[in-house]
């Protein structure tokens, strides 16, 4: 038997095991009580996760209600008077509801349905009140028009808030600048507001579809537990104890699915233009199917990349040119193995994170919630991998270029073109970065760039995980940044032009290369992980020297060890911050709503 038992505030339910004189009685009283402890924490939880949704949903509401005025003042503000006068009558109609939310939300239902001469505008502004008002005996306020301020009175109370998007504001907000400013009926102004709020439905409407699929899977939960317990003991409990499950508040109650209707509605009508399909794909994203063509495409580019590393050793050893030629292959390890070697460094990174994303998805750590990635913008391990090996037969097939030109006799002469090679490569590699046409990846390469550039002004913009995370692959990138900064003197210095590498006699070059090497890892923290290669980032400042290898062959096995060891530190890192997530129950962001009320207004309200 099951019971609902209320403790002060809260409601519990217990179960009375009537049989605990049977054989094994007692293990199954334990049983149940453990049983309804796991049922009332549940429902408890899911219970102020409403409340917490109803209140937000409030919130919105005021948001809503601030847009509508604000889009009037906009797109018509000469009969905004007009518009005035009559939405303020239509808003009196719909002003005897009392927005009072109880704890318990147990009687929760929608307000009274208005007539049909209501103007539709006054409507939309309500919609989300038809979800959250309670029914409560209140008596009928004497003056209703002095309850809710008109759809344009609503402006007089309402300032823009500052999202600190810009290094000028994060100025303002450290000089103590006032953190919202007066409304600027503008194009650019709403169009802002518009997308701002855009994003808080989308959220708000997840966090919707999250709560309503926990009172689902938990609900199926219970039940399987309770088959299982009448598959064991042939008691037959099952059909009681899911009867006080469908009753109690996590299986009975609809505000939830309401809401969610109300939600999707309002974001139709307001921000798409009532184009259904359009909007549901916002707020109902479908799974990413993984494309047979990226599979294919990235297999073939594996094969390519093989055949090539293949070929680039037998075209070494055929010429002979690090064994024979002494000088050639000193030329050339001072010279065009420092600018090739980047694209190694970056490939073997790219390796590593599509090893990373692979590793992230099985073991279900959520990293596209970690990394804040919008639908669309993450990349599945695949999509990774064909840009890795895409990026290195472009790097290989230049090497090859470069070999092939100093070999021929023909093209032997041609000493600029053949040393311009790489710095081709990398003017296209930069192209395609930079690319504004919606190819290649394009909002995954925003999203990059967009961190690349907070890391470079952080301390002028509010520091977010994808930012840091970013700076710490550059601490593992030292050698990479390096031969960037030898591309610069090698082509910006005409050295180029004499096949001859004087970089490294020159005070600015190796000050530079040692300012290169310490910056990155006095701007992070040593963390504990593998220590060995963790200080293996010593030999980049301290430049060891071993008799048995060269000095830039050094350099590559120990930068590459260290790209393999950030790669792993990279799942590990993750993986805590997806357990302090799960742990603290953070399954969505929060987002920065665009208008601010008067708090003074809203307590006279």
């Amino acid at each position: 038997m099951v019971q609902a038992v209320n403790e002060g505030d809260s409601e519990n339910y217990e179960t009375t095991f009537l049989m605990t004189s049977e054989e094994g009685g007692e293990h199954e009283l334990v049983y149940f009580k453990r049983l309804d402890d796991e049922f009332n924490k549940v429902d408890r939880f899911y219970r102020s996760k409403v409340e917490e949704l109803m209140k937000e949903a409030e919130m919105l509401n005021k948001q809503m209600d601030a847009l509508i005025a604000f889009r009037i003042k906009v797109e018509n503000p000469i009969d905004s008077f007009d518009r005035f006068v009559e939405m303020t009558r239509l808003a009196s109609d719909v002003a005897s509801s009392t927005a009072v939310l109880n704890r318990k939300l147990s009687t929760i239902m929608e307000v009274m349905e208005e007539g049909s001469s209501h103007h539709e505008q006054s409507d939309d502004s309500n919609e989300f009140k038809e979800d959250v008002e309670q029914k409560i005996d209140v008596k009928e306020p004497k003056n209703i028009r002095g309850t809710r301020p008109a759809p344009l009175e609503v402006l007089d109370n309402v300032q823009l808030n500052y999202t600190n998007e810009t290094p000028l504001s994060t100025i303002k907000g450290v000089l103590n600048f006032p953190g919202h400013s007066e409304l600027k009926f503008s194009r650019k102004n709403l169009n802002k507001v518009e997308e701002q709020l855009k994003q808080t439905f989308i959220e708000f409407h997840r966090k919707l579809r999250l709560l309503k699929s926990y009172s689902f899977l938990n609900t199926l939960a219970f039940s399987k537990i309770m088959k299982k317990y009448d598959k064991i003991t042939s008691r037959g409990a099952a059909k009681v104890y899911m009867k006080s499950v469908d009753n109690s508040y996590l299986g009975s109650s609809d505000e939830v699915t309401k809401l969610m209707d109300r939600v999707e509605k309002t974001f139709i009508k307001h921000f798409y233009n009532s184009n259904r399909s359009k909007a549901m794909s916002i707020l109902r994203p479908k799974a990413k199917r993984e494309r047979h063509r990226v599979t294919f495409s990235m297999g073939f580019f594996a094969g390519c990349t093989a055949t090539l590393v293949l070929a680039l050793i037998l075209i070494i050893r055929t010429s002979e040119i690090l064994e024979l030629d002494q000088e050639g292959s000193t030329k050339y390890m001072e010279t065009l193995f420092p600018l090739h070697s980047l694209y190694g460094f970056v490939v073997l990174h790219m390796l590593m994170y599509g090893a990373n994303v692979y590793f992230w998805r099985r073991y279900r750590v959520n990293h596209s919630f970690i990394f804040g990635f919008k639908h669309g913008i993450g990349l599945s391990q695949n999509e990774v991998l064909l840009l890795s090996f895409g990026l290195a037969v472009l790097a290989l097939g230049g090497v090859l270029a470069n070999l092939d030109m100093r070999i021929d006799p023909e093209t032997k002469d041609y000493k600029t073109l053949t040393e311009l090679i790489p710095l081709i490569l990398l003017l296209i590699v930069i192209a395609i970065l930079l690319c504004p046409l919606n190819i290649m990846y394009r909002s995954s390469r925003v999203f990059f760039l967009t961190c690349l550039f907070h890391c470079i002004c952080a301390p002028l913009y509010k520091v977010t995980l994808p930012d840091f995370f970013l700076a710490d692959q550059f601490t593992s990138q030292v050698q990479a940044l390096r031969s960037f900064e030898f591309y610069i003197c090698y082509y910006g210095w005409g050295d180029f032009e004499r096949r001859e590498n004087t970089c490294n006699s020159s005070h600015i070059f190796v000050t530079f290369s040692f300012i290169v090497a310490v910056i990155p890892y006095l701007s992070r923290l040593l963390q504990v992980l593998n220590v060995l290669l963790r200080f293996a980032w010593l030999e980049t400042v301290l430049d060891f020297k071993f008799t048995f290898l060269h000095e830039q062959t050094m350099i590559s096995i120990v930068a590459s060890l260290e790209i393999i060891r950030r790669g792993i530190w990279n799942f590990f890192r993750l993986e805590n911050e997806h357990l302090n997530n799960v742990g603290k129950f953070r399954a969505f962001k929060s987002v920065p709503l665009p208008f601010n009320y008067d708090e003074e207004d809203d307590k006279d309200e």
